[in-house]
């Protein structure tokens, strides 16, 4: 074994495409509204498929959760991106981080995941989230370098503020999700002053 984390690939038999896929779908549903530590037996269930078969598919619960966020880290990727080549890196990176708030919450205990995972290179979403971490970073030192954000913060010190912000709206009570204002807040708060 090489040591590194098992990633979940969609099979090329067709059976095993339409296990994967119910599985991973009932996964999502789950996940949105039991959080993460939804009962692996409930998604085989709903999956119609037994369980022997999810953990064929994803051999641990962090491989499922990886596979059923996957799209939205690389879709973060790719935006953050498209946002590079705009004309205003501080309207880029204010309106990547309004995103990756809304990822990072889509379901409860998505965020403590997904920050472990960042500084673990043992789990599944390492390298997604490495991936996402660095896009949000080049994104920032671009607003740095037009002198927009102040030059002091770190790469690392804007991903505590999302996750901080991300913890909020996944906190928040159904209608109640004040992570805009705390977005707001920090956006004051890291951004300079134009005189």
């Amino acid at each position: 074994m090489d040591g590194k984390p098992y990633i979940a690939q969609r099979p090329k038999r067709a059976d095993g495409r339409r296990n994967y896929d119910a599985i991973l779908a009932a996964a999502r549903k789950a996940f949105e509204t039991s959080g993460a530590d939804a009962s692996l037996e409930d998604i085989a269930s709903q999956a119609g498929v037994a369980i022997g078969t999810l953990y064929r598919h994803f051999p641990t619960r962090a491989s499922l959760v990886e596979a059923a966020t996957r799209d939205g880290l690389e879709n973060l990727v790719a935006h953050a991106q498209r946002l590079a080549a705009g004309p205003d890196p501080l309207d880029a990176l204010t309106e990547w981080m309004r995103e990756a708030v809304v990822h990072f919450s889509t379901f409860r205990g998505l965020v403590g995941i997904l920050t472990r995972s960042m500084y673990d290179e043992g789990t599944p979403s390492h390298a997604m989230c490495a991936a996402m971490h660095r896009s949000g970073a080049d994104l920032l030192h671009a607003a740095q370098a037009a002198g927009r954000v102040r030059p002091d913060l770190t790469p690392e010190e804007l991903f505590d503020l999302l996750s901080g912000a991300a913890w909020v709206r996944e906190q928040a009570a159904s209608g109640r999700d004040s992570s805009p204002r705390f977005l707001q807040l920090v956006l004051e708060g890291i951004t300079t002053r134009e005189d």
